[in-house]
């Protein structure tokens, strides 16, 4: 059969991660049903090693960057629709589909699933910092921080080729109007947000310098979608966050705003950066040994 969705995943010393995705979209679909297309960038590990073990078509790059990734892989998907997925998310066959029929719907050219954070051991702290978040009217009605998002062809247009930017999830949602955009009910990627606090003030800061990028090449974000002292506020009278949740989301909001500061002061805004707090291993499911071959290689 023709595939049905065509994945790019961008992936930078992800052995640890990759397998649990790659398991979860093969999982109960059919041969053929999807096209996966897996980049590995400038990678140090055995990403590509375990990506080839899976079957998948595997492209590697010396040259790093997400965005870089993401164009290598997009050029070689041969058809629509087409979905990019972070490589630290888990995203189910199931969750695919319901994408690809969202897609099918008249004028609608990007689909997004929810974000479903996953805490187990994380800190108070942290932990609270998260949930409020996930809260926030922007997150719930976009699916931001989902780490996938699915365009049909109309959709790629409009953000491909996708310029040298720091946030390409947020440049795709800049770029394609809200009207042509849906958050799909009852689809959810599992998301390891970051563990410690300084993680995540470290990955919120960088976003915000994302964020900033769009907007000095003309792409504000729609008003309202920074979320203030008032909306913290609001959500803590309608009961949707503590009060305790919402003062350690708030914390953190301004040191993330204080390091960001700092790294523009410093020039070192364009970095990749990686939270390797998100990153756990699962010994039992890597390979100690995978062979490259070039018919794995092709995805064949």
């Amino acid at each position: 059969m023709n595939p049905r969705a065509h994945l790019v995943i961008p992936a930078h010393n992800e052995e640890q991660t990759l397998p649990r995705l790659l398991r979860a979209l093969s999982t109960g679909a059919a041969p053929g049903e999807l096209e996966i297309v897996v980049v590995a960038s400038a990678c140090t590990d055995r990403t590509a090693a375990v990506a080839e073990a899976a079957g998948v078509t595997v492209l590697e790059t010396a040259t790093p960057g997400k965005v870089a990734a993401l164009r290598i892989g997009d050029e070689a998907l041969t058809g629509y629709p087409r979905l990019y997925v972070d490589a630290d998310v888990v995203l189910s066959i199931k969750d695919v589909r319901a994408l690809v029929e969202a897609l099918a719907a008249p004028d609608i050219a990007m689909a997004t699933p929810h974000p479903k954070l996953e805490l187990d051991g994380l800190g108070p702290v942290v932990s609270r910092a998260h949930r409020t978040w996930a809260q926030l009217p922007t997150v719930r009605r976009s699916g931001v921080g989902s780490g996938v998002y699915a365009l049909d062809e109309s959709g790629h247009a409009l953000a491909f080729p996708m310029p040298d930017v720091l946030a390409d999830d947020a440049w795709v949602h800049r770029v394609i109007p809200a009207a042509r955009k849906t958050v799909v009910p009852g689809a959810s990627s599992a998301v390891w947000p970051a563990a410690t606090v300084r993680a995540l003030v470290r990955r919120r800061a960088r976003v915000r310098l994302g964020h900033r990028q769009l907007d000095q090449l003309g792409h504000p974000a729609p008003p309202g979608a920074e979320a203030g002292l008032r909306t913290l506020a609001d959500l803590v009278r309608g009961g949707s966050v503590p009060v305790a949740d919402a003062a350690c989301f708030a914390a953190v909001v301004l040191a993330d705003r204080t390091i960001a500061w700092f790294r523009r002061i410093r020039g070192n805004e364009t970095e990749w950066s990686t939270d390797n707090t998100s990153r756990l291993p699962e010994p039992h499911e890597i390979r100690t040994e995978a062979p490259r071959t070039e018919s794995a290689r092709k995805g064949r």
